[in-house]
């Protein structure tokens, strides 16, 4: 399993396993469209990019198999796909900012104190788990601190997510840094 091989260039955070959550860490993109309308066109960018049998057996044998190729070649593929939506005119951020709104909307509409209270955990959470590792009471060092640096990786990760829900994310930000011009114009 790609989670479980030491010799890969990335590591997975803590609780993340099964081909998927691998997918969405190596491919976000395709990850993303195989949840929606686009399922189809992502599914076939990655068989063919991977080489394998169409069918999510072979998709999840191939992208679970722990070979760096395989990263590469899902990775390589996001980055296409990615580009082929963009001429396709596909607004990845509208899309997104969509799904944000919908979620808004179902929150305001069913109302009630779970959606608010879990972020909020999440993120006293997510100071705590960075309070205690910044205490000085940790041993740091070696597989522990490897281990403590992923959690907080991973923390941190659903702090964001719990920020962008409620405030909005940065895309807009990073457009503009995408699209700033050379220093020195």
């Amino acid at each position: 399993m790609v989670a479980d091989n030491p010799n890969l260039p990335i590591s997975l955070p803590p609780g993340l396993s099964g081909w998927k959550q691998t997918l969405a860490v190596v491919a976000p993109t395709l990850a993303t469209a195989l949840g929606g309308p686009l399922a189809g066109m992502a599914a076939r960018v990655a068989v063919q990019a991977l080489g394998c049998e169409p069918g999510e057996e072979s998709l999840a044998k191939a992208v679970t198999s722990g070979d760096q190729e395989v990263l590469l070649k899902l990775k390589q593929a996001d980055t296409t796909f990615a580009q082929r939506l963009e001429e396709l005119g596909v607004d990845r951020e509208r899309i997104a900012a969509s799904d944000r709104a919908s979620a808004r909307e179902r929150e305001a509409k069913v109302g009630g104190v779970a959606a608010p209270l879990f972020g909020g955990i999440v993120l006293a959470g997510f100071f705590a788990v960075v309070g205690w590792a910044l205490s000085g009471h940790l041993n740091l060092t070696g597989e522990t601190g490897a281990l403590i640096g992923m959690v907080i990786g991973y923390v941190s990760g659903k702090a964001d997510q719990v920020v962008s829900y409620y405030f909005g994310s940065s895309a807009g930000q990073d457009h503009m840094a995408r699209t700033k011009l050379p220093s020195g114009r």
